[in-house]
């Protein structure tokens, strides 16, 4: 059948012979768009223009009022892989993989609309089906449909990527609904785009996505019990700083009133130029470490609590013997007494210590040396010169000994039997040592080591030892004891 063109049928028609069909308003603006050389020229001959057609780049084809495809370029037939006999004078519709598509766009061009990137699939020669995007007008003359102007562009490669975008994007969805931790995201604003099904569980209630932001639950409460708007959650502050929030505690509220515990992992996400697309959380509940945290507790207070008990009645039994006891045998019972006393202001001190594995040395020094200086006279005082740094556990009851027999030795013989005077003590973190010492006012002596570890020197060098440290003493106004060993932290 004789093939249609939308360029002029006649060789001899240039520029100046189309100048007529074109109007007055678009004439003036067109010709401004030309170089100046070219006004008053023809614009392309028809070889030159049927050359534009068919060696075009781009899939190009003209259908009929009837759908019958006029004409098509070498690149639309290459792309679907059809002779020119095999798809020019047969109906478009033979070469659309869904029906309605095609009938949908014939119905609307046929109305004079125009189709901007139309989605539609198209049936190759081989049997694939290429994806493309349709870009379409129609030719009218005197109001007639003469034809359409068709560019075909394949989106197949494009189709597929977004495909296997989808297939990823299901994926992960599933990935994020299979797993019992509560999830969620939002877009860069904070609005909800997403939450799994044990997000919704935790919360206790149903989020709306595009609607709720910053978080999946009811009210959020600081751990002290704050109320916490949601514009200050650990969601809200990742996505304001553009920065990960790890480490912080909350209180999160459900509709019917009750509380639980959690730890949010609120993460930005971010493009390959850092750009923020939005964000992902994770809400742990951390009811159960709450509730081990706090029998913990009661357990650990319940063994300090018997373990003084233990010591005082110790210490009472000890007294008890020292009253029957002969001169010599009390003198023994009285110094095991005083070191039974003095781990236990040491047990004390643990005891009250916030920290699970540390305490503080001013907290130390007062309570082992209040302790010991109930043995002392009323006129021998004790001045904690300096106290500072945390202390491990490990080294509280053989320091607290040491410092017990340092400080008896200072009330018996530093003060030189006048049963006055002022001991100091103080103990300070210096590099990576922790010192600990005790100084009289009296007139000092000379340390010469036994080698009796039952007596109190000897029992203060094997505990320094044991702390892997040092035991020294310096004579000056006073006797000043010191004891060096390394900070445990």
């Amino acid at each position: 059948m004789p093939q249609a063109s939308i360029f002029p049928s006649s060789g001899s028609q240039n520029f100046a012979n189309v100048h007529h069909l074109i109007p007055e308003e678009r004439r003036d603006r067109d010709m401004g768009h030309l170089h100046p050389a070219m006004v008053g020229q023809p614009l392309c001959s028809p070889s030159e223009l049927d050359d534009f057609f068919e060696n075009g780049a781009i899939a190009l084809h003209l259908v009929g009022p009837d759908g019958t495809i006029l004409k098509a370029n070498k690149a639309e037939l290459e792309f679907l892989g059809y002779a020119p006999e095999e798809y020019i004078g047969h109906h478009i519709a033979e070469f659309h993989a869904d029906r309605d598509v095609i009938e949908d766009i014939l119905a609307r061009l046929t109305q004079g609309e125009k189709l901007n990137k139309y989605p539609a699939r198209l049936l190759a020669k081989d049997g694939s089906i290429k994806h493309v995007e349709i870009t379409s007008s129609v030719n009218f003359r005197d109001g007639k449909f003469v034809n359409t102007r068709c560019f075909t562009v394949d989106v197949s490669e494009l189709e597929r990527s977004r495909a296997e975008l989808r297939r990823k994007d299901e994926q992960l969805r599933q990935v994020l609904d299979a797993l019992p931790a509560a999830v969620y995201t939002t877009d860069p604003n904070g609005t909800i785009t997403y939450f799994n099904r044990a997000a919704a569980e935790l919360a206790g209630r149903e989020p709306e996505v595009g609607k709720d932001e910053w978080c999946v639950t009811f009210r959020i409460y600081t751990p002290d019990g704050k109320f916490l708007p949601h514009d200050q959650c650990p969601m809200a502050v990742a996505l304001k700083e553009q920065r990960p929030i790890r480490g912080v505690e909350a209180m999160a509220q459900r509709p019917d009133g009750t509380f639980f515990p959690f730890l949010p992992f609120p993460t930005p996400i971010k493009d390959q130029d850092g750009h923020v697309l939005g964000a992902v959380n994770m809400l742990v509940d951390i009811s159960e470490r709450k509730q081990s945290e706090t029998q913990q507790k009661i357990l650990l207070d319940e063994l300090n609590h018997r373990v003084k008990n233990n010591m005082q009645m110790l210490c009472g039994l000890l007294e008890s013997a020292q009253r029957e006891a002969c001169p010599e045998a009390q003198a023994v019972l009285r110094d095991a007494g005083r070191r039974v006393a003095a781990m236990a202001a040491a047990q004390q001190v643990l005891y009250s210590s916030s920290a699970a594995t540390t305490f503080k040395a001013s907290e130390f020094l007062h309570a082992v040396g209040k302790s010991a200086q109930q043995a002392f006279g009323k006129d021998i005082r004790l001045k904690v010169e300096q106290a500072s740094g945390y202390l491990s556990n490990d080294v509280s009851m053989p320091l607290a000994l040491i410092l017990n027999e340092l400080l008896t030795n200072a009330a018996k013989h530093g003060v030189n039997g006048r049963g006055e005077g002022t001991i100091t003590l103080g103990l300070k973190e210096a590099d990576e040592d922790m010192i600990l010492w005790v100084e009289d006012d009296g007139p000092g002596y000379e340390y010469k080591p036994n080698g009796r570890r039952s007596s109190g020197l000897g029992l203060v060098t094997g505990l320094a030892r044991q702390l892997r440290g040092t035991f020294d003493v310096e004579r000056g106004t006073g006797a000043r004891c010191t004891v060096r060993f390394p900070a445990q932290r």
